[in-house]
């Protein structure tokens, strides 16, 4: 008996372990930069901690794998597809409840119904959840596996129940209940039963929401974007939707979380720099001379950037997936300064402080409006030589 309990929780753990590890695959999917060494974080905290208590879990998965505020609405957004709420009530088995009378008269008034929705009412006043092949086979219908975007969980969810015949479920309902009531059904058990039923019929609904959640949200993880990210790539800016804009930027994104996994990593084997005779020299006069502290030159490993960029119209898509790579980076980089040009030169750090990438692009962009401007970059120039030339040094 001992043995098949491990054996039991064993399999949990593996099938705990599968979903925690897609979940990490989709956060990165969404752009969420998470590392080898904070996935290990992540699986010794809920090791020490467990699973058994939900927020516990949700909180030891949110400390080790989100660092960066903005990317807590997408951790939030994505925790409850992948780790459903155990604690939500069960659908109710009415039938438990009803005398021998009652359970007659409801199996008199199901005969008038035909023998799908018959079925389906049986299924609702017995409290039974819709099965997982049966799921995966409307899923199948519906094309699930092929969706990619959690904007769209609704309408699958939608185009799910129609195949379920859901509206035709609530005529049926009603239906019976009428039906009830003309056979002298007890009224107050009569509304009882109703509340009941759609109370079941909604726990239906949430489970299928549920699910077509959990299935996008896995999609995520699996859908090949380099093929696409090439074709657009080979395309001129202004002929892109806003949708293909989109899978830019998350492009961009997903690039700056690579860029800052490999700066750090080199950061951190090269913390010190050269060895520096003259300090080291210094530091250890109070030992006669004999170098027992080695000093080393201080590795200044974050630059200074000065961009220009020119947001007129033709430009202006380039222009801000440039800012948003900058924007994703600043944590990089010791010092940027950033203008946005046209005919004259703005000054667009304030644009920056507090806010996302794409509202902070967004705010340049509507400072200098959509327009057919004459590009003047020697003005341009002249006017950060005469305003702006000491954010100018030999780091920069």
């Amino acid at each position: 008996m001992i043995l098949s309990q491990d054996i039991f929780k064993d399999q949990v753990n593996f099938v705990m372990e599968e979903q925690i590890l897609k979940f990490i695959s989709t956060l990165r999917t969404k752009g969420v930069r998470i590392s080898l060494a904070e996935s290990a974080d992540a699986f010794t905290a809920i090791n020490k901690l467990g699973i058994q208590e939900r927020e516990t879990f949700r909180l030891s998965l949110r400390a080790t794998l989100i660092k960066n505020v903005y990317d807590l609405n997408i951790f939030d957004e994505l925790f409850p597809l992948f780790f459903m709420n155990e604690n939500s009530p069960p659908l109710i088995n009415l039938a438990e409840d009803l005398t021998p009378e009652e359970a007659r008269i409801i199996a008199a008034a199901l005969k008038h119904l035909n023998h799908q929705l018959k079925d389906l009412i049986e299924r609702l006043i017995q409290g039974d959840k819709i099965g997982q092949n049966e799921l995966e086979q409307l899923a199948q219908m519906v094309g699930l596996q092929h969706a990619n975007d959690l904007r769209y969980q609704e309408w699958i969810a939608r185009r799910m129940e129609q195949a379920m015949h859901f509206n035709e479920v609530r005529q049926a309902m009603e239906q019976l209940l009428e039906t009830l009531g003309e056979m002298f059904f007890n009224p107050q058990r009569l509304q009882q039963l109703r509340q009941l039923l759609e109370e079941n019929l909604e726990g239906l609904q949430g489970q299928i929401r549920q699910y077509v959640g959990q299935r996008i949200a896995e999609n995520l993880s699996d859908f090949p974007k380099e093929d696409q990210i090439d074709t657009l790539m080979d395309r001129p800016f202004n002929s892109l939707t806003e949708k293909e804009m989109q899978v830019l930027r998350e492009e961009v994104r997903r690039i700056a979380a690579v860029l800052r996994s490999r700066v750090s990593l080199r950061q951190k084997r090269a913390k010190n720099g050269k060895l520096d005779p003259k300090a080291t020299i210094r530091a250890n006069l109070k030992h006669g001379g004999v170098p027992f502290e080695i000093i080393f030159r201080n590795r200044h490993l974050k630059p200074k950037i000065v961009i220009f960029c020119d947001v007129n119209t033709s430009m202006r898509h380039c222009s801000e997936l440039m800012l948003s790579l900058i924007y994703e980076l600043k944590d990089q980089i010791s010092k940027t300064h950033a203008f946005a040009f046209i005919d004259h030169l703005e000054y667009i750090n304030p644009d920056f402080v507090g806010k996302q990438a794409g509202e902070a692009v967004n705010s340049v962009l509507q400072r200098m409006p959509q327009g057919y401007y004459s590009t003047d970059l020697g003005c341009s120039l002249s006017n950060y030589a005469s305003d702006y030339l000491d954010t100018l040094d030999n780091k920069t």
